[in-house]
């Protein structure tokens, strides 16, 4: 709460969260994740969540992770979840 209170009176341009929804529960993760929406709508920031928890990752525009194919060699992977919604909504 206080993070997004500052950000309300003074909006950064980015503003990096890091595993901050990790001690919540479903509910309060879901709260989290409405409040930050809300954060970008009335501001411009953008906002860059470091997690592990699903329902956060299912409520992102982006997710970029690390993957490791084959032994010792790592590997980049992005998904844009807002285009793969409208592929999905095309069919």
């Amino acid at each position: 709460a206080l993070i997004f209170a500052v950000f309300l009176s003074n909006p950064a341009p980015v503003c990096v969260l890091d595993e901050v929804d990790a001690p919540l529960d479903d509910a309060n993760v879901d709260r989290y994740c409405r409040m930050l929406a809300e954060m970008r709508r009335l501001t411009e920031t953008r906002f860059l969540v470091i997690t592990h928890n699903a329902l956060t990752m299912s409520r992102m525009d982006r997710l970029y992770g690390v993957t490791m194919a084959e032994r010792g060699v790592s590997q980049l992977v992005s998904v844009d979840l807002v285009g793969a919604e409208q592929l999905i909504a095309a069919e």
